[in-house]
């Protein structure tokens, strides 16, 4: 089994909607949205949800309000400010501002103060026009770790496993922080995607970068070429040197929007000059990785 990862240096430069294309494109795959801080993939994919499994992680503190003595310790000592009293005088956790660090706990004199296991949010298995699919909705103002990802990508394996599919394709978040750690250890193969444009260029090369740290085969693609043409000989230029190949250019295609306003994505619409770039690239994709 092989696995393939979608990531960019940046946001907006048009990973998920080439995702989406890939995934149209392939045959036998399982697919996994690890951009879980904005999951966006099961727009253009529409999957329906077969299973649901919640998502616990850390722990988050809890005052029983019955037994707290209002006595203030636990507000001065939290260095997040996420204790607050309440009308009724007693002390009560701000859940969006909890950090888990359990210094609360510590100091409460009353022993008023429960830390019990975190629900972060879910994640599911569902099925989609393409295969089956792996993804995850992460909770408000919960912080991603790269432990979502991570089971994300685990589950996403299990299922190709179980079905005998020969390949997962992954939607990775952008930048090189832990979340894209997470998504590209072990990679059989990064694909990165980026834009013509001065941040492109310079968040580009500190992905590559990363891919080299690991020892992970990466390919650019540069999406929206044409807006630029001198700054995509750059980026090129930069791929090679930062150990990776380009594998091809797609232009700037009004068809993309159209595509998405009809829930869709490139490849089946069958329209704008972009559908033969993205084919081309793909077959080069899978040549490189089987």
């Amino acid at each position: 089994m092989k696995e393939i990862v979608i990531i960019s240096g940046k946001g907006g430069t048009g990973k998920t909607s080439i995702t989406g294309c890939f995934a149209a494109l392939a045959e036998n795959a399982v697919l996994a949205d690890c951009d879980v801080d904005a999951a966006d993939l099961h727009m253009l994919l529409a999957p329906q949800v077969m299973e649901t499994t919640d998502f616990i992680s850390g722990h988050q503190a809890v005052i029983r309000e019955d037994d707290c003595t209002a006595c203030g310790i636990c507000m001065e000592k939290c260095k997040f400010n996420a204790i607050n009293l309440t009308e009724e005088g007693k002390c009560r956790v701000d859940p969006y501002s909890c950090e888990g660090c359990m210094v609360c706990v510590q100091v409460c004199p009353v022993n008023a103060i429960d830390f019990p296991d975190s629900l972060c949010g879910e994640w599911y298995f569902s099925h989609t026009r393409f295969g089956p699919m792996v993804h995850a909705k992460l909770g408000i103002g919960q912080e991603n770790s790269g432990k979502l990802v991570s089971t994300v990508r685990r589950e996403a394996a299990a299922k190709a496993k179980e079905l005998e599919k020969d390949l997962v394709i992954v939607d990775g978040p952008p930048g090189i922080g832990c979340p894209v750690i997470a998504s590209i250890t072990g990679a059989s193969l990064l694909v990165v995607v980026t834009e013509p444009t001065i941040s492109g260029k310079h968040d580009m090369k500190r992905v590559l970068e990363l891919a080299k740290h690991f020892s992970i085969p990466a390919l650019v693609i540069v999406n929206k070429w044409d807006i630029n043409p001198e700054m995509t000989q750059e980026i090129e230029k930069d791929t090679v040197a930062g150990g990776a190949h380009p594998v091809g250019r797609i232009p700037y295609d009004r068809s993309f929007t159209v595509a998405q306003i009809n829930g869709r994505t490139l490849v089946e619409e069958k329209t704008g000059q972009a559908v033969e770039n993205i084919t081309t690239i793909w077959e080069k994709i899978w040549q490189t990785i089987k």
